[in-house]
């Protein structure tokens, strides 16, 4: 059997099937996190990969065999776990499982893990201990067999409806206007979420690549890619639709077009969320990641909130939600936290926030965004396959020595008119650089290809 180690990351597990992630490596592990939050009650989902029926079921079944009770809720968004595992808390749910790879190719699968109350698991709060676990030649299901009085029960979560409540709880209805908007569901799981919230919103929905579907007839949905947004700039553009969002396949992430077509940075919906948050909740704190930086800071102090700066990644913003208090979290890559929703991410709540932003200022998305856009232009997230990160990053550090620089995920270096940011992935053996300017786009075309060129060699 493969080891199990092979396929964490710092917050989730994510491997190739079958050889890194497979139904039995999956019960392991899936029993490794049970034993190291001792758990009764757990909340298992899955999304829509040809791979994840199996081994949600096997999860399912040998968690069940252990005597803990598994509430199964089926295909479902990643968002679904968090709020079932949250909601549940009062009946004792302990944590929870998702079976995703989210924006993985098609032949990866993963797992996502929460506590209860849906805190996250990290390398840094129990993951490596559950990797250790699993991994251990002498550690069997035996180990946790023995513990239970009884076997426990797998129990079918019915419907969806205290989920969609909740998410329309976040919006006055009434407010709404009858906005058209195209949803592109990219054969993931948003679609039948907005089946269902479309019944209680005024909205007229232009859908495309509706149907689950984990063969991905369509690729896997990446919206942050370039080829894949065309499709949906393309339908907003003929149907004359009034803004245009697309999911990723786990539909934890939303991505905005604006009336035009126009692709939205992930980044700019970062600060007008903040600033629409903090109408509600003057002063509250707002978390946001250290790749792009100057436009949220300044539009969140214009707002009279406090942004924090805090490590890239879902587990790590979910922990700094809890300890700053933060009312509203934010990162470029389209990952939106909210307090209100346990200090999780949604996919969901964005959009149906910016509709009611929409609604009440009545004006385009663009109008909203442009001044921001001027103000700072950014050179979009570059990824770069590099054979030692490390060498790179320090290269990089040295020709940048005299700026202004901050370590809390890679390397960020500032000037006055320009900075960056160069971090490894969590997720994917890659660079990620970012640059953004104050202004001058020129500076950036220049500043990009300057560190493009120290970065590839």
């Amino acid at each position: 059997m493969s080891n199990p180690l092979n396929c964490f990351t710092a917050y989730d597990v994510r491997g190739r099937v079958p050889e890194e992630l497979n139904p039995a490596i999956a019960a392991r592990i899936g029993l490794a996190f049970c034993c190291q939050i001792e758990a009764r009650k757990v909340v298992i989902g899955r999304d829509v990969r040809l791979s994840s029926p199996e081994i949600a079921e096997t999860l399912c079944d040998v968690l069940t065999k252990a005597g803990i009770a598994v509430i199964d809720i089926g295909l479902c968004g990643t968002e679904e776990v968090y709020f079932a595992v949250f909601n549940g808390e009062a009946e004792g749910v302990d944590g929870g499982i998702m079976v995703t790879a989210s924006h993985n190719p098609a032949e990866w699968n993963g797992m996502k893990f929460v506590r209860k109350g849906a805190q996250p698991m990290s390398a840094d709060s129990g993951l490596l201990e559950v990797a250790k676990q699993a991994a251990d030649a002498d550690w069997h299901c035996t180990a946790l067999l023995n513990k239970p009085a009884h076997v426990g029960r797998n129990q079918k979560m019915p419907n969806k409806h205290l989920y969609i409540s909740h998410l329309i709880a976040a919006v006055d209805p009434a407010a709404l206007r009858p906005l058209k908007i195209v949803v592109n569901a990219g054969n993931g799981c948003a679609g039948p979420v907005i089946d269902l919230l479309a019944q209680r919103l005024p909205f007229t929905f232009i859908k495309l690549n509706w149907q689950p579907d984990g063969s991905f007839p369509n690729g896997v949905p990446t919206p942050l890619l370039p080829e894949k947004r065309e499709d949906t700039a393309r339908a907003i553009r003929e149907q004359g639709a009034d803004l245009g969002i697309a999911w990723d396949g786990d539909c934890d992430r939303c991505f905005f077009f604006d009336e035009q077509g126009r692709f939205i940075e992930g980044y700019y919906l970062v600060g007008l969320l903040a600033a629409a948050m903090l109408c509600q909740r003057p002063g509250g704190v707002i978390l946001h990641d250290p790749r792009l930086i100057w436009n949220t800071q300044e539009m969140v102090a214009a707002a009279g909130g406090k942004a924090v700066m805090v490590k890239t990644g879902h587990a790590f913003i979910k922990e700094a939600m809890r300890r700053e208090k933060a009312i509203y979290g934010g990162e470029m890559s389209a990952h939106h936290y909210f307090r209100d929703f346990g200090c999780c991410d949604s996919g969901m709540l964005p959009w149906l926030l910016l509709c009611q932003l929409l609604s009440e200022r009545n004006a385009p998305l663009s109008s909203l965004l442009d001044e921001r856009m001027r103000a700072f232009p950014v050179s979009g997230e570059i990824n770069s396959t590099v054979a030692d990160p490390d060498a790179v990053i320090g290269n990089v550090e040295e020709r940048y020595q005299d700026s202004e620089k901050d370590y809390t995920d890679g390397l960020s270096a500032a000037y006055p008119n320009w900075r960056f940011n160069l971090r490894k992935s969590n997720t994917e053996p890659v660079l990620r650089l970012n640059v953004e300017t104050r202004g001058d786009v020129p500076l950036l075309k220049e500043k990009t290809e300057e560190l493009l060129g120290l970065i590839r060699g």
